[in-house]
């Protein structure tokens, strides 16, 4: 069953309750009797146990570094400008077969 924090707008008397979900809303505040208990919003507390996923992959350190760049970096120069060399000669054809000798 989910703990749920409820805190009074008028008294300022602050509850954890252990409720089903299917319980209704606490309404009415526990000590001040005035109908402004209200529901809050808390994160929720779990702690990951063993040797999954958690404990060898993200426990600590550094996160892999899988991912590729998509765009330029701000700060990247293009590469300079060199003269470029001449065109390589096109590839002949081979040379045609020599007769065999019998």
């Amino acid at each position: 069953m989910p703990i749920y924090a409820y805190r009074c707008d008028e008294c300022g008397f602050a509850k954890d309750v252990l409720q089903k979900i299917s319980d209704p809303v606490l309404t009415v505040c526990l000590s001040c009797g005035k109908p402004s208990f209200k529901k809050q919003l808390t994160a929720a507390g779990f702690q990951l146990k063993g040797t999954g996923w958690y404990a060898t992959d993200f426990r600590g350190g550094t996160p892999p570094t899988t991912a590729i760049p998509t765009a330029p970096a701000d700060n990247a120069k293009p590469a300079p400008a060199t003269e470029s060399a001449p065109a390589a000669a096109p590839a002949s054809a081979p040379a045609a077969a020599a007769p065999k000798a019998d």
